[in-house]
């Protein structure tokens, strides 16, 4: 299975609309969403091209595609308006052997990890900075913020496929990937 995950698009229909380019062009299998879709938050500025009816109308389309899990800026008004379920505190989903433990990152964190089995992988976003790296025998990995990227980041968002994680932006350029299972080449 190929996967592509993404956070934290707080609205944006520009990088919303990038991110689908990227989907369809990847044939992923799932589109998985780590929180904080449409509304951008008291913390930060208005995203490129804020408009999250536009936001709202990409994504419903692709409603039986997408996995979501609840960010800190998500709430059950943006439930009514999303046609796939998004107010989960956290999902799993599993691909053979390998556990994803799936969540936004404003409750369980790299500093407080649910608990997860050696070889499992924890995605989360909240941070809007990218990060893939082994801890105890688990991958934590956030995909970064595709709208709002910090700490000087381009746009970013993650595959998984074949046992590997890429962390990507919308130059098709891999900042960083890890392997899943086994050791790192």
């Amino acid at each position: 299975m190929r996967y592509l995950f993404a956070s934290d698009l707080h609205g944006s229909a520009y990088y919303c609309q990038k991110l689908m380019d990227c989907y369809e062009a990847s044939k992923a299998d799932k589109l998985i969403l780590l929180g904080d879709l449409l509304y951008h938050g008291p913390r930060n500025d208005l995203p490129k091209d804020y408009a999250p009816k536009q936001v709202i109308s990409m994504l419903n389309q692709k409603k039986e595609e997408i996995l979501a899990v609840r960010g800190n800026c998500d709430g059950e008004v943006d439930q009514m308006v999303l046609e796939f379920p998004i107010l989960s505190e956290y999902s799993l989903l599993y691909d053979e052997e390998v556990a994803f433990f799936l969540t936004h990152g404003h409750h369980y964190s790299p500093e407080n990890l649910p608990p997860c089995k050696t070889g499992s992988v924890f995605f989360y976003g909240h941070t809007h900075i990218w990060k893939a790296e082994k801890q105890k025998g688990i991958v934590i990995c956030n995909p970064g913020s595709v709208a709002i990227p910090k700490n000087g980041n381009p746009p970013t968002f993650a595959f998984y496929e074949q046992g590997k994680i890429f962390i990507r932006d919308f130059e098709n350029q891999i900042l960083t990937e890890i392997t899943v299972k086994g050791e790192e080449k």
